[in-house]
């Protein structure tokens, strides 16, 4: 316990700075992840989400990420489909109907996971689907 609590002092997660710079972070994070999602959207481009986990409803939810910019959300577990993403009220929907529906991009609500969603959605993907991992930095693969 004492090693963890001399880490954390060292990253200085103890102090209000270390809070203030995470703030400033989520702040360019939901300015530049909001202007992509915006311009894809205005260049007629359809927008899915991939991952219906606590998280990804922490990110939909905190950036203000709705049904505008989001058509559907896809998840692996049975017991989320056919339900709403809590808040935005966005449809959660199995992994097929990503290549049922095609959409342009794919927003990866769990990002922690792109290597094996990648992999196991090879089939978009080579049918010209692409990829938004927002974290750290928006990026599209």
């Amino acid at each position: 316990m004492k090693e963890r609590l001399a880490q954390e002092t060292a990253l200085g997660i103890d102090t209000i700075d270390y809070f203030r710079n995470f703030s400033a972070k989520v702040d360019v994070l939901k300015r530049e992840l909001l202007a992509l999602l915006h311009r894809l959207k205005s260049e007629g481009s359809s927008i899915a989400a991939y991952g219906a986990a606590a998280k990804g409803a922490t990110l939909i939810n905190t950036i203000g990420i709705g049904r505008d910019l989001i058509d559907f959300v896809v998840d692996r577990n049975v017991h989320k489909q056919g339900k709403y993403m809590p808040g935005q009220r966005l449809p959660i929907r199995s992994t097929e109907a990503l290549v049922q529906a095609q959409p342009d991009y794919v927003l990866l609500l769990a990002w922690n996971f792109a290597d094996e969603i990648l992999a196991q959605q090879a089939d978009y993907h080579t049918r010209g689907g692409k990829f938004i991992i927002p974290v750290p930095v928006p990026r599209i693969l």
